[in-house]
């Protein structure tokens, strides 16, 4: 992928919706079963997804401030997979621990929810970052499908520098109300090293996850990606690209060029430029970029097919 993760083209306009009411709450109305007309969410609550109304949108909208939000629209009465679908992605979501909240909108029951996102087919699936939305999907995705593609999504939010977790929604044993539910302890601290622009602390915090245990694959992502922040902080953009254009063999220069491109999400660049620069070098300068791009393959996922195409090219560079 060349662009972001999420591209931000533009808010969701809320102004056709009704403020909440005081009453609503995202516990009560925003989960699965709690919401108008059962639908989707009728088999009871999780903790990572909501069944969305008019009057929590907005709040379940605002959470994507924290962490991504894929909103699902179904209607039952129109295609009836469109709701099983809805169900299958509130399933999936829980396998990542707060990475997502689905968020199931009925259309039948919710109009001015679909009025306001221009809705044009069912099913859609769109995902929400930062109060911005991206289309994802508007076929009708299986269970597995739906698995792999919140894998994808995983990797691309990983390699994007975005690390935010929802609270689980339905926390248990239940908690005092309005006391905050216990965040996954396992990548908090380097996320808050993250939160609160500790790149250092942050790579320290990864190290620790990776040390005591090398087959974690997120930490080990997330390790490699904190190292990118790292190692680009202060680095002027121009600069550092005009450099990179004046000296292609450098490796240094190119190195670093690589990192930008990360940051920028153009993923494919970083690679094909290191791979190029793998093919021209040879010795140590070789071996440093061809480990700089491992580095950088870590940081996107090994599943991913970007980083399975780099490897057969960076293979072909190599002999």
């Amino acid at each position: 992928m060349t662009q972001q993760p999420f591209s931000r083209p533009g808010a969701i306009d809320l102004s056709a919706l009704k403020k909440p009411a005081p009453s609503a709450t995202p516990s009560s109305a925003g989960r699965p079963g709690g919401g108008a007309g059962g639908g989707a969410g009728g088999r009871g609550g999780s903790a990572y997804s909501v069944m969305v109304t008019e009057e929590n949108f907005q709040q379940v909208v605002e959470s994507s401030m924290t962490a991504p939000v894929l909103l699902a629209f179904y209607s039952a009465s129109r295609l009836p997979e469109s709701e099983q679908m809805a169900e299958d992605l509130a399933a999936a979501v829980e396998g990542h621990e707060g990475r997502f909240l689905a968020a199931l909108v009925d259309v039948d029951a919710t109009p001015a929810i679909a009025q306001a996102v221009q809705l044009q087919s069912i099913p859609y699936l769109m995902a929400v970052l930062d109060g911005r939305p991206q289309p994802i999907a508007q076929d009708v995705l299986g269970p597995e499908e739906i698995s792999g593609l919140l894998d994808q999504l995983a990797q691309q939010l990983t390699a994007g520098g975005v690390t935010g977790r929802h609270q689980p929604r339905a926390a248990a044993p239940a908690a005092e109300e309005g006391e905050e539910p216990a965040m996954d302890p396992r990548y908090a601290p380097a996320q808050d090293a993250l939160a609160a622009g500790d790149v250092d602390r942050a790579v320290e915090e990864y190290q620790k996850l990776v040390s005591a245990n090398p087959a974690d694959a997120e930490a080990v992502a997330g390790l490699a990606m904190a190292k990118v922040l790292q190692r680009t902080q202060g680095v002027d953009l121009h600069e550092a690209r005009a450099a990179a254009a004046a000296a292609p063999d450098d490796v240094d220069a190119q190195t670093l060029c690589a990192d930008l491109d990360m940051l920028g999400g153009h993923v494919e660049d970083a690679f094909v430029r290191l791979v190029e620069l793998v093919r021209r070098t040879s010795d140590k300068d070789r071996e440093r970029a061809r480990d700089h791009l491992l580095g950088l393959f870590a940081a996107v996922g090994n599943d991913d097919p970007r980083v399975l195409n780099g490897r057969r090219a960076l293979a072909s560079a190599l002999f």
